[in-house]
């Protein structure tokens, strides 16, 4: 059960889980945020998560925190047409998750993965994720069109048939949109068009988590002009989740989500910063604030939980590898 709950976990924060200064005269027909990409030149990303939950269950509170830092390596492979083909890898992972009080930890970098768990299958699940590797296609507007070795990462983590309960639990949560989701973490977050100091521009993106129902995020965009050696854009990420559809199966969960809503209350501005020399987002920095009430069905007997869940998002892009040397 705990393996199973915190892979849930830690593939939400997966899935969950996305600037030069002076103007000059083509400025003032608006600014492109192109993505450059080169063949065979590298560029690592790392994104660190920090979701709090406060979770009302029958008149007790629970407490959630979990901080979350995935390093990545990305390689872009060929261009044909507008597209291009890239790999994307897990080097590391640095997690904490403390559920009211109780504690686990997970670090790549430690030579023993840091663990402070006594739950061996849940180091080993953690592990597996460290050297995994997908290939994105991408189109001429940067949004990810397609994602291979998938299958592959949901055999290895959920060891094939020897674990049927994991398998169809990863196969029920990471579904299309949550895979393109969790492999496009900055590249749509700039406009498609040229845009001018003030301009603004709205981007939605729906995901669909099987089981565990649905969400349609809203980001509100507006560029603010050139600051410092970059562009700044501000963003105001709204969400709202939806209870998956009736259906007598819970894809591998111990639980069902009956119904309910959860919505983002009272958006913070997060900032994206471009870099118009290397023609990247080299940082962005994305708060969401949700809260709500769900039915939960465990056996046969409902349970109504309210939920309030803050989630800060912080991206950065570098050239060189972000991951720790391993202690």
């Amino acid at each position: 059960m705990s393996r199973i709950r915190f892979a849930v976990s830690a593939i939400l924060i997966i899935t969950i889980s996305a600037l030069v200064g002076g103007q000059d005269p083509k400025q003032q027909e608006g600014k492109k945020f192109d993505l450059k990409l080169e063949k065979d030149k590298k560029f690592y990303q790392k994104m660190s998560t920090e979701v709090s939950q406060v979770i009302k269950v029958m008149g007790q509170d629970l407490t959630q925190k979990q901080d979350s830092t995935f390093f990545f390596k990305w390689t872009p492979v060929k261009q044909e047409g507008e597209k291009w083909e890239l790999t994307d890898e897990i080097e590391g992972l640095i997690m904490s998750i403390d559920i009211s009080g109780n504690k686990i930890g997970y670090n790549s970098t430690e030579a023993d993965g840091g663990a402070t768990a006594s739950n061996p299958g849940l180091m080993d699940f953690f592990k597996k994720l460290i050297g995994a590797k997908f290939t994105i296609t991408m189109d001429k507007n940067s949004k990810v069109e397609k994602v291979d070795g998938v299958k592959e990462f949901r055999d290895n983590i959920a060891g094939g048939a020897s674990n049927p309960q994991m398998e169809a639990l990863l196969k029920s949560i990471m579904t299309d949109d949550a895979v393109k989701q969790m492999f496009d973490p900055t590249f749509r977050l700039t406009p498609d068009s040229p845009q001018k100091p003030g301009g603004k521009w709205q981007k939605t993106d729906t995901v669909n988590l099987g089981p565990i129902g649905s969400y349609v995020v809203t980001y509100n965009f507006t560029y603010v002009g050139p600051e410092k050696d970059f562009d700044k854009i501000e963003v105001e990420t709204t969400l709202v989740y939806s209870a998956p559809k009736a259906d007598p199966t819970t894809g591998g969960l111990l639980f069902r989500i009956k119904d309910g809503k959860l919505s983002s209350q009272n958006p913070s501005k997060g900032v994206i910063l471009y870099n118009s020399k290397l023609q990247r987002i080299e940082s962005a920095d994305i708060t969401i604030k949700m809260t709500g009430e769900l039915t939960v069905t465990i056996g046969m007997a409902d349970t109504k939980v309210e939920l309030l869940q803050t989630q800060i998002t912080k991206i950065t892009t570098s050239d060189t590898s972000l991951l720790p040397l391993k202690k």
